[in-house]
């Protein structure tokens, strides 16, 4: 039990240190001091500062699988299967925007391709089983015809846009996506907006 509560503060420690300070500026040294641990721990559990990344990440998209293999599984129609998807995918992003932020950003720069395609290919499995109720929707005529990859595009995409430039849509007002009830209206508000836009964009239209 020790050693996974050790494991598992490592994690913890790390995640936060990420968020705060990115990846580069993160140390294995940080993360030890952070989560009360000693070098000798972090090569033994992960070997290096990447691989403590790595299983954040696959922890997290590991965590997101589970969550759309329940909700697939739930006797519900296409359209509530995909609000429940996309609800909770939001909430997760925001709840974590700073790490989400940390790992866009990194995951982009052109000398870490390798742990870009781990990552961009984990998630490809949970992309995946969102196409898939979308294209479910669509043969059984609950959905009408669209660019099914266009969409998942246009739902994610927003989602981390929100996420990783929040003053797009707080400029102007008292909202700041740092604080935790500002951060909670932020969600509801992004979260209402993604309903609005699916509920619209696949309920076919009625010939006249």
């Amino acid at each position: 039990m020790e050693k996974i509560d050790k494991k598992a503060n490592i994690l913890e420690a790390a995640e936060k240190l990420f968020a705060e300070l990115g990846y580069e500026a993160t140390s294995t040294r940080h993360i030890a001091k952070e989560a009360g641990a000693n070098m000798a721990m972090i090569n033994y559990y992960f070997g290096s500062k990447e691989g403590v990344f790595m299983e954040i990440m696959s922890k997290r998209i590991a965590d997101f699988n589970t969550q759309l293999t329940s909700i697939t599984q739930d006797r519900l129609s296409g359209m509530e299967k995909l609000l429940k998807v996309i609800e909770g995918y939001a909430s997760r992003i925001l709840c974590n925007h700073g790490l989400h932020k940390m790992m866009h950003r990194e995951l982009s720069l052109p000398h870490r391709p390798e742990m870009f395609f781990k990552i961009k290919n984990s998630m490809a499995e949970n992309l995946f089983v969102i196409e898939r109720i979308i294209n479910e929707g669509i043969a059984d005529g609950s959905f009408r015809q669209v660019d099914v990859r266009m969409l998942i595009a246009t739902l994610m995409g927003t989602i981390s846009n929100v996420a990783i430039s929040p003053s797009k849509i707080t400029s102007g007002t008292t909202l700041d996506i740092n604080n935790e009830e500002d951060r909670k209206v932020i969600t509801a508000r992004l979260i209402t907006h993604l309903k609005d836009l699916i509920i619209t964009y696949l309920t076919p239209k009625n010939d006249t």
